[in-house]
């Protein structure tokens, strides 16, 4: 634990410690998996986000009053269709690739449980783009969504769990904490059975992820310096550049171990 935040009641600990149990023994299931099997859940994932897009985006808009629906709608079917479309025929599990004339073979690994925080801003996007790549790559995850998301991204990872479990992953692969705290998240980036954190929101989040001491991938606002040439249109390159209607959406995925 870290010394900004006081642990957990014993109560609360109990709650956390069956969220990692869950996961951990999903993940232990996850691989056997094959890579037919993982593709097959992915898509009937895919197929519920899509499906299920106008609705979280609806939630997401109602909930957190950031965005725009029609924009909302885009990013959920950018999270699952154009995800997909990119993945679908990479291979995540058993050996990726061989290199005979130096005897090495680059093998897919899982990382086992991986802990998620989640944004106020594109919150279902994030999650339908987390849960895809988390059974693409075989791992299982907790999710800690920002308080002002919760009830939109609950309902997105309860669609995708229910999708995923229902054509053949392990149950208990997503979870979503209930109410959480600043404990809750101090206590779960510390546990010696979470593998991974994967940190989608404000700079203090993203900080707290890269100090846990464990491998961390954050993803904070999005914003980049952009050099504009003498010659360019500066009305349209800076609306190109950065749409007022358009946050950043994380282009990260959790990534198998590769040996």
């Amino acid at each position: 634990m870290t010394e900004n935040h006081s642990s957990p009641s014993e109560e609360r600990i109990a709650y956390l410690e069956g969220l990692v149990s869950q996961a951990r023994i999903a993940a232990a299931v996850f691989t056997q998996f094959t890579q037919e099997d993982v593709d097959r859940i992915v898509k009937a994932m895919v197929l519920a986000g899509l499906e299920q897009a106008q609705y979280l985006a609806g939630l997401a808009i109602k909930e957190t009053r950031l965005g725009v629906l029609e924009d909302k709608v885009l990013k959920n079917m950018v999270a699952t269709e154009f995800v997909y479309n990119y993945v679908k025929d990479k291979r995540t599990v058993g050996t990726i690739r061989e290199f005979p004339e130096r005897n090495l073979v680059e093998v897919a690994d899982p990382i086992g449980v991986i802990f998620s925080l989640t944004p106020i801003t594109n919150p279902t996007s994030t999650v339908l783009f987390k849960c895809v790549m988390a059974i693409k790559t075989r791992n299982a995850v907790i999710f800690s969504p920002h308080p002002n998301a919760w009830h939109c991204c609950h309902e997105a990872v309860r669609i995708m769990y229910e999708a995923a479990v229902k054509h053949g992953a392990p149950e208990g692969v997503f979870s979503c904490l209930e109410s959480h705290t600043l404990e809750d998240n101090a206590y779960l980036m510390h546990h010696k059975d979470v593998g991974l954190i994967d940190a989608t929101g404000g700079p203090s989040a993203v900080k707290a992820a890269y100090s846990s001491g464990k491998p961390a991938l954050g993803v904070g606002p999005g914003n980049t310096p952009v050099y504009l040439e003498k010659t360019a249109d500066l009305e349209m390159a800076v609306w190109t550049s950065s749409p007022p209607r358009h946050s950043t959406m994380e282009r990260f995925a959790p990534q198998s171990r590769r040996w």
